[in-house]
């Protein structure tokens, strides 16, 4: 077995989870929450990286020949040293990817004005990830972001679709348009958001186009198995999805239900 390994420092990679099992359910997926050390958000950029580091090792040790940080904080904090540091040292054959350059790269033909926007937690604002590889790939779009810091717990408290979300997602949404009212495409940088599209359609000024990830890091990672077969034909097809937590898998089993609305075996494992 060698499954494509999904990690996440808590439930949000569950979104990215299904956007790959969509379109490419004949996989086998291994999906790893860190959610004992969840949020990774606040965390420095040292933090962050080593606990990464740990749970992209324990996705090798575990069989994986792929793992995909499903995980923007991760993706803009640790990715890069994995990527050059770590996997020459652990096995040059193996690769990690993340969440954010699939979305980089698509974005340039989902706006017109060539403002763009984007919401997501604290450290990945500060990462400034989004707009150096947005403006690597297209220098004429200019790129706003604002932090959400209270939409995550409103996700994982089942509270989404409670009157009082309105006011956070208001008030966030307004902030961006505040910054740059021709933004007409909205990246949601955290993969927890897509939970709350109903209230930030609601609130969204019309015209403007909002961007989830699940389906562009599913039709990336499609587009990288043809560009790279001797990894696709390592990655074993058996159309199984197994889940590890940090935590405590009845919480897991709880949470996971609110992302895949069915309910999932999951296994407790220790990093570090």
């Amino acid at each position: 077995m060698s499954p494509i390994g999904i990690f996440d420092s808590g439930y949000g990679g569950l979104t990215i989870l299904h956007g790959l099992r969509n379109l490419l359910p004949e996989y086998d997926y291994l999906y790893l929450g860190d959610n004992a050390r969840a949020p990774y958000g606040p965390r420095s950029f040292d933090v962050v990286y080593e606990f990464t580091r740990q749970a992209v090792t324990k996705l090798f040790d575990m069989g994986c020949q792929l793992v995909v940080l499903g995980c923007n904080t991760a993706s803009a904090k640790a990715l890069r040293t994995i990527q050059q540091v770590d996997l020459p040292r652990i096995d040059s054959s193996r690769r990690v990817l993340g969440v954010i350059r699939p979305t980089a790269e698509v974005i340039g033909s989902l706006t017109t004005s060539r403002h763009v926007g984007v919401l997501a937690t604290e450290g990945t604002i500060k990462s400034e990830s989004y707009t150096l590889e947005i403006q690597k790939l297209y220098p004429d779009i200019k790129v706003s972001g604002v932090a959400c810091p209270f939409w995550v717990p409103l996700v994982e408290y089942n509270e989404a679709d409670s009157p009082g979300a309105d006011y956070f997602v208001k008030k966030r949404l307004d902030q961006l348009m505040r910054l740059d009212p021709l933004i007409d495409a909205i990246i949601l940088g955290c993969t927890h958001y897509p939970l709350l599209m109903p209230k930030i359609v609601k609130y969204v000024k019309p015209g403007v186009r909002i961007v989830p990830q699940g389906e562009y890091v599913a039709e990336s990672l499609k587009n990288y198995f043809i560009r790279h077969p001797e990894m696709e034909q390592r990655c074993s097809k058996g159309g199984t999805v197994d889940y590890l937590t940090t935590e405590n898998p009845d919480k897991f089993r709880e949470s996971a239900q609110i992302f895949l609305h069915e309910y999932v075996d999951v296994k407790n494992v220790t990093l570090g």
